[in-house]
């Protein structure tokens, strides 16, 4: 019987409800398990949600803790050291024992040095065992004296920074070597300074002290600010020797003074006359033409005068135009002028002689307003321009410079209105007793009210001004003391042309013809108390009054009773009394004598014969012919011989703008506060504490803040004297920023820390040879740095003989920076770390590079000294010394010269195709920022360069950071993945990327 499915599937009732109950039970089940499910991952989700902020919190703190290490440890670092304290007793030798510092500290280094080079003796002349030059030769420098007025400016910084390089290459070159210190005196500008300071403390003036007590005050002021001064050279390291230093006023040089005045009034030479001078009414005395500045204006210009009062200015840069009426007719001829206070002593009207529109005036007179004179027309084809104004001048010799020679020419008559004081004198007729320029104002208003003024123009004019007071100059005739210059011009300047004197650079070479070409004579007398007073006497002859101003009347001599053996021979059997005159001389004429007073001139001393001439004579330019020029003048003169060889003109220095360095624009740089440091706070105080008024030294504080808004940093002696030499290009002005003294702070840093690295690598039981000949196992880069330093030698001697400081800086910045710094001393860290035991190649090669080291260290240091001395001193005292070698001070080394045997060219191109392909390496790895596990490989198709390439793998590696593999592809192709950077017409670079 067939089966039916419906039937065999089917189940009984209660089978089925059983069924159901245990399906909805077991939904019922697998719901709460769901639901339970549910639950446990909310607590999961709930406890993960949890743990994760947990998790960020302590992250949150870790990070916190290391930001705040990272805050402590740069805290730390920035926080300023412990101030260094020097424990080396004055004149002792620094203690070397200790280990290096970590950080160059310029405050630290150049410490106790100076002392000890001092106590040593290092910087007197060294002579042969019997007293003579040595047979390397002679190199002797005079000092230009600083003024004692007050401290040395930035100015000063350069003088020493070229001078004493000089100085200390030709010491190490092993010279007779000679730096004669000192200051001058400066008469009006010391006398200026007390006079200043005596008002600002005591409101008193010299004439309430009288002459012999203010100048007791001027001695005292000397003491204090010439000590400052000499202490302000012992920072800047200037290997002067002391026991020579001079001033202008000692004794010895004081008498030097009377002679040459004596010997030249005797001859002729130096004569009196009554004749125009620069006249400074507020300090009463005559100036020389360095002492005069031009104030520029650009046209109309309300100013202010010195010994008026201050709310009072008075109009200049103007024309103003008045007009003469000619006698005996209704004609007019108006003149123009800037000074129109000056028409009172007016005595010519000049037109020139083919001028139609005066012909018929020709030999006419015209009549003055205010006074009772007749003033002729003349005419004067020289003083007068037909194009300018109304083409007639007005002329008054005894009160303008120009016109001064034109009264000459026509015999003018010369009508002083000034006194000396700056009132007019009896001279002016109405105006007598007023001062100069309240008759200026007053003459205008009263050519008015006679309808006599005509008009004002602008007129762009510079105002000759007192660089000492700021007042006004005035052209004034006084009987003076002058000296014929034009013979001795032109036996200067025939030194020159004969070779006997070098003037360099070649532009000052130039102005030293153009302005000995047109000397005009020189007045010496100035009306002082300060300074060397005329060695002159006045022969007062009884019952006979005699001219002042006529020389024949007076008689020279070291002192009274010389004078009166010399008028016993004038004026024999006549009574006469002596009255010596009360003027000084003028500073330029003591100073002029420098180069061999200091030597003990008028006397045929030992030092005479032994370091006069000089070698040298290096000065700023704007003093070639105000100095120099003197000096010349009377070395010749009065010694048959110029004074030095050669003459070399720094420039002028500027501050970061181009200005020229003011005292009231507050940019004037003391020398030591660049080499310690300064804030703005410490710079302000200096104002305050100088002689500046009020309104100055607020100007001065506004340019302070402006140029030095966080102060001068700390950049030490070192630092200033290379930046100095290295802005020394042979130009007119240097423009000088801080932050670039700064810089070479920074290079000195370098030169600190490739010492110190050096020492490590060589370590505390080397030995360097005994001199300084090649072992046999140098290296290619061994061979490379010898010629690089070879080459550095040449080129720095080439250009300190040639007297170009910048190539010379050059020279030693790129071998120290560029060649040892930056490439030898990398390349051989791996060779001196090396260990080389049982390897007699390896051991060979290190000890070649550790000796290659000492010998570009040794010399490096030395290269450097003249223009760092302390640093090189400080670091090569560290040096282990070669055995035999006895030389207690760098200053006394041998500077380094050319050796042939570290010449090798072949070594240096060899190298530098070794450093053009790791320069294109370089490149390539950081145009592809491959900061490590680089792969490079080379294609070229020079077997010579592959082959160099891999044996100096080594080389590569280490000047190539972040790449671990340098390979030389000769056949095989590159691998897949590179890019390429070519080495021109040498190879071509692949780095795996």
């Amino acid at each position: 019987m067939a089966s039916n499915p419906k039937e065999e599937t089917q189940a009984p009732p209660a089978v089925v409800e059983d069924a159901a109950a245990a399906a909805a039970a077991a939904a019922k089940k697998a719901k709460n398990e769901a639901k339970n499910e549910e639950k446990r991952l909310a607590k999961l989700a709930k406890f993960q949600a949890k743990q994760a902020k947990l998790d960020e919190q302590k992250k949150t703190a870790a990070a916190e803790t290391e930001v705040s290490e990272k805050k402590k440890k740069k805290a730390a670092k920035a926080a300023p050291a412990p101030a260094f304290v020097n424990t080396t007793p004055k004149g002792e030798k620094k203690d070397m024992s200790t280990p290096i510092a970590n950080a160059y500290d310029p405050n630290a280094v150049e410490s106790a040095w100076y002392e000890w080079w001092l106590k040593e003796g290092f910087f007197e002349p060294e002579l042969t065992e019997d007293g003579k030059i040595k047979p390397e030769g002679l190199f002797v420098v005079p000092a230009p004296p600083p003024n004692v007025t007050g401290s040395l400016h930035i100015g000063h910084a350069l003088t020493v920074a070229i001078q004493d390089t000089l100085i200390r290459w030709n010491r190490m070159l092993g010279k007779t070597v000679l730096f004669n210190p000192g200051t001058d005196h400066a008469g009006i500008s010391c006398q200026s300074v007390v006079e200043k300071k005596l008002w600002k403390d005591h409101k008193k003036t010299r004439h309430d002290l009288g002459r012999e007590a203010f100048i007791d005050e001027v001695w005292k002021w000397k003491e204090k600010f010439g000590n400052r001064i000499y202490e302000q050279f012992y920072r800047l390291g200037a290997s002067y020797d002391w026991g020579r230093v001079a001033f202008t006023m000692d004794p010895k040089l004081s008498y030097a003074v009377r002679e040459n005045f004596v010997r030249l009034h005797r001859d002729g030479t130096i004569y009196r006359a009554n004749r125009l001078v620069n006249w400074c009414v507020h300090l009463n005395t005559a100036l020389s033409n360095l002492e005069v500045d031009n104030k520029e204006l650009p046209g109309r210009t309300l100013m202010n005068v010195a010994g008026y009062d201050p709310k009072e200015k008075f109009e200049f840069g103007v024309l103003n135009e008045f007009a003469y009426e000619v006698e005996g007719s209704n004609e007019r001829i108006v003149v123009a002028t800037t000074r129109i206070e000056t028409m009172l002593g007016d005595t010519a009207i000049a037109v020139h002689p083919t001028d139609s529109r005066y012909t018929h005036l020709h030999g006419k007179f015209v009549k003055h307003p205010f006074i009772d004179r007749r003033i002729p027309i003349i005419t004067d084809e020289i003083a007068v321009d037909m194009s300018f104004g109304t083409g007639a001048v007005k002329m008054t010799p005894a009160h303008d410079f120009n016109d001064y020679e034109v009264g000459k020419r026509h015999n003018l008559e010369f009508i002083n209105l000034l006194n000396d004081d700056g009132t007019f004198n009896d001279n002016a007729g109405p105006y007598a007793g007023m001062k100069r320029f309240h008759v200026r104002t007053k003459i205008i208003e009263d050519l008015k009210a006679k309808g006599l003024f005509v008009g004002v123009k602008e007129n762009p004019m510079a105002v000759p001004v007192c660089s000492k007071s700021g007042d006004v100059i005035e052209p004034l005739m006084k009987p003076q003391w002058w000296v014929n210059c034009k013979p001795m011009a032109a036996a200067a300047m025939k030194a020159v042309t004969d070779g006997e004197l070098k003037i360099s650079p070649k532009v000052s070479e130039a102005d030293w013809f153009r302005w000995l070409g047109n000397i005009q004579d020189w007045c010496i007398s100035r009306q002082l108390w300060w300074g060397h007073r005329v060695p002159v006497y006045f022969v007062n002859i009884e019952g006979e009054e005699n001219d002042a101003s006529d020389n024949h009347f007076w008689v020279s001599g070291q002192d009274e009773a010389a004078a009166k053996v010399e008028a016993e021979k004038r004026f024999p059997g006549k009574k006469f009394s002596l009255e010596q005159d009360p003027d000084v001389l003028d500073t330029w004429f003591s100073s002029g004598l420098w180069p061999f007073s200091i030597m003990g001139w008028p006397e045929n001393t030992d030092d005479m014969q032994k370091y006069y001439p000089s070698s040298l004579l290096e000065t700023g330019w704007d003093i070639l012919f105000f100095w120099v020029a003197r000096m010349v003048m009377l070395g010749i003169k009065l010694t048959g011989k110029v004074p030095f060889k050669e003459v070399f003109c720094h420039a002028m220095i500027r501050d970061a703008h181009g200005r020229k360095m003011s005292k009231t624009l507050g940019n004037v740089i003391d020398p030591v506060d660049v080499i310690e440091g300064i804030s703005l706070d410490g710079l302000y105080q200096k104002l305050l504490d100088g002689n500046l008024d009020p309104k100055e030294v607020a100007t001065a504080k506004a340019g302070q803040k402006a140029d030095f808004p966080k102060g001068i940093p700390e950049c030490g002696t070192d630092a200033l004297r290379f930046a100095l030499c290295a802005y020394t290009t042979g130009g007119r002005d240097i423009n000088l920023d801080i932050l670039r003294v700064e810089g070479y702070r920074k290079f000195c840093n370098k030169l600190w820390n490739a010492t110190r690295f050096a020492l490590m690598k060589l370590g505390d039981d080397f030995v360097p040879t005994a001199d300084t000949t090649l072992t046999g196992y140098e290296s290619l880069t061994d061979k490379w740095i010898l010629h690089k330093l070879n080459n550095a030698a040449i080129e720095t001697n080439k250009a300190l003989a040639e007297r170009s400081f910048k190539n010379a800086t050059d020279a030693v910045y790129q071998f120290w920076l560029y060649d040892l710094c930056d490439v030898y001393i990398e390349v051989i860290k791996p060779i001196c770390d090396a260990d080389t035991t049982g390897n007699p190649a390896a051991a060979n090669a290190k000890l070649a590079a550790q000796n290659t080291l000492y010998t570009c260290l040794e010399a490096g240091l030395k290269l450097m000294h003249p223009f760092t001395p302390f640093v090189t001193e400080e670091l090569y005292q560290r040096l282990v010394r070669r055995s035999g070698d006895k030389v207690k001070s760098i200053t006394k080394a041998s500077y380094p010269v050319e050796n042939k045997d570290y010449f090798n060219e072949e070594a240096e191109k060899s190298f530098d195709n070794v450093f053009e392909v790791i320069k294109v390496i370089r490149s390539l790895a950081v145009s592809q920022n491959k900061k490590k596990d680089g792969e490079v490989y080379i294609q070229t198709k020079d077997d010579k360069l592959a082959s160099l390439l891999e044996k100096e793998n080594l080389a590569v590696l280490t000047l190539c950071k972040g790449i671990k593999e340098v390979k030389v592809l000769k056949d095989s192709k590159v691998p897949e993945g590179c890019v390429s950077a070519d080495v021109p017409n040498k190879a071509t670079v692949w780095l795996r990327i």
